[in-house]
C-alpha cells in the first residue's frame, strides 16, 4: 500500500510515518495542498490521508479539486473537527471516510484497508474525441491506438479541452485549470503546451479562436 499523508502537524506526521514504516507501508508526506499536488503528479497512491486544516488552501478545497479532475484515489479525512456538519462537508466533497483526531493507529489501518477494497469497484470516465482517447484513471493518452507520452502540464491542458468539447476557453481560465488560481505562469507557457499537443496529436487537435482563446478542434468536439 502506497500512502500520501497531507498533514501540517509535523509531530503527528512523524508519528504516522514511523507507524507506517513499522507496518511495512510506503508513505509520502506533504505539508500543504501544493506539496500534495506535486506528489500526485509523479505518483499513484493507494490512499490519501488528508487533514482539513492545512495552511493556505484548505484540505476540503484540495479534495474538491481532486474529484473535479477525476482523481478517484480513496481519501480518508483526518481532522480535529468533530462537528457533524464538518463530516458531512467532507463526505459531500468526495471523501471516502472520516476519522477524528486523536485516533488509534489500528483503526486508521483498518479504515485504509476498507476504503482501498471498496475503491476496486469504482470507475472513472474515458474521454474520446475522434482518434484521441484519454484514460482518466490511468492518466494515459492514445492517438490512433498508439500511446502518446505527455508531460503533466500537457496532460492537464488536453484534459481541460476534452472535458469541454466545443467550448472556447480563454487563456486566463485555461491557466487556472492547469495551474490553479494561484499559479505564477509566464505569458507564453500556455502557447507552448498547445504547440506540443499539436505536434504530438495533430495540428487540428486544438483550434485558436482569435481574440477569445482556444477550443478543441471543431471536427473533434
Amino acid at each position: 500500500m502506497n500512502i500520501l499523508l497531507v498533514e501540517d502537524d509535523a509531530m503527528l506526521a512523524a508519528a504516522i510515518r514511523e507507524r507506517a514504516r513499522q507496518e511495512g507501508l510506503a508513505l509520502d508526506h506533504a505539508g500543504d495542498a501544493d506539496g500534495a499536488r506535486l506528489a500526485l503528479i509523479d505518483n499513484a497512491y493507494s490512499v490519501i490521508l488528508l487533514d482539513l486544516g492545512l495552511p493556505g488552501e484548505s484540505g476540503l478545497a484540495l479534495l474538491r479539486s481532486l474529484r473535479a479532475a477525476y482523481n478517484a484515489t480513496p481519501v480518508i479525512v483526518l481532522t480535529a473537527r468533530a462537528q457533524m456538519s464538518e463530516r458531512i462537508a467532507g463526505l459531500d466533497a468526495g471523501a471516502d471516510d472520516y476519522l477524528v483526531k486523536p485516533f488509534e493507529f489500528s483503526e486508521l489501518w483498518a479504515r485504509m484497508r476498507a476504503v482501498t477494497r471498496r475503491s476496486e469497484g469504482k470507475t472513472v470516465p474515458t474521454l474520446t474525441c475522434r482518434n484521441v482517447t484519454l484514460d482518466v484513471a490511468r492518466q494515459a493518452v492514445t492517438c490512433d491506438g498508439r500511446p502518446v507520452t505527455l508531460s503533466a502540464y500537457e496532460y492537464r491542458t488536453l484534459l481541460a479541452f476534452m472535458e469541454r468539447p466545443g467550448h472556447v476557453i480563454a487563456r486566463h481560465h485555461l491557466q487556472n485549470l492547469i495551474y490553479g488560481a494561484h499559479g505564477d505562469v509566464e505569458s507564453n507557457t500556455i502557447a507552448v503546451f498547445i504547440h506540443q499537443l499539436r505536434r504530438k496529436l495533430g495540428e487540428d487537435i486544438i483550434e485558436t479562436v482569435h481574440g477569445q482563446g482556444y477550443r478543441l478542434g471543431k471536427d473533434l468536439a
